[in-house]
């Protein structure tokens, strides 16, 4: 395999920053869907987790779709941050992070959710008893407990991010230097002929860096312990 282009490098640094603004824009409210839905009790909760896991099922194309209806310069969300945030979507690598983000939610919450679930809350009921207030408990024990499968959810929903394609095409197109990540570009090298060689080298990198992440996401969840392990 020949060396890394210069063109190479701008589409694995790209899609290295788009993963990580989505991980970064859906980690909080990841966490706060997990423990919704593992601590919660409340009517249309199965509702609620079918909306969260929907991604999972939705064919990406109306993943993206939506998003160009609800996110597009008509759409309401897409209108009201262009203009009190100064955010555009359309045809940027914002708009590529936010699909990245969308389609990585639901293994982030599946993660998290997981790892809620194996708190023992014993511990929680200990420190309560001993006059802890929930924010302090939050902090020193739920919160640490359920670390390593926040952080598992988090490299997970990166390796996911690095994969995206078909909402991303559908929702900000393949743009050189702007929306085209990794799975864009071998896509866009693979209707070239004689462009195989570039997509070995981009093959290649996706692999060797979506494994790293999932490798890294089940040491996390089993540090955890038996009841965050195997997330996936």
């Amino acid at each position: 395999m020949s060396a890394l282009t210069a063109d190479d490098w701008q589409v694995i640094l790209l899609s290295l920053k788009v993963s990580g603004a989505a991980v970064l824009l859906t980690l909080p409210i990841a966490f706060g869907l997990a423990w919704l839905l593992a601590r919660g009790r409340f009517p249309g909760k199965v509702l609620l987790d079918g909306l969260v896991h929907l991604p999972l099922v939705l064919p990406p194309v109306v993943t993206g779709w939506l998003l160009l209806l609800a996110f597009g310069p008509a759409g309401p969300l897409g209108r009201w941050f262009e203009k009190w945030l100064g955010i555009v979507f359309m045809f940027r690598w914002t708009g590529a992070a936010l699909a990245a983000a969308i389609m990585a939610l639901p293994l982030m919450v599946r993660a998290i959710r997981l790892s809620v679930e194996a708190i023992d809350r014993r511990l929680e009921d200990a420190a309560r008893t001993l006059g802890a207030g929930p924010a302090h408990m939050f902090l020193t024990i739920s919160l640490p407990l359920a670390l390593p499968g926040i952080l598992a959810g988090a490299v997970l929903g990166f390796a996911r991010s690095l994969g995206e394609f078909g909402a991303t095409i559908t929702f900000v197109s393949n743009i050189p230097g702007e929306t085209r990540t990794l799975p864009i570009a071998i896509y866009s090298a693979l209707q070239v002929p004689g462009a195989d060689p570039v997509v070995a080298r981009l093959a290649i990198v996706s692999v060797l860096l979506s494994l790293m992440a999932l490798l890294a996401s089940e040491a996390l969840a089993r540090r955890g312990g038996r009841g965050t392990a195997h997330v996936l």
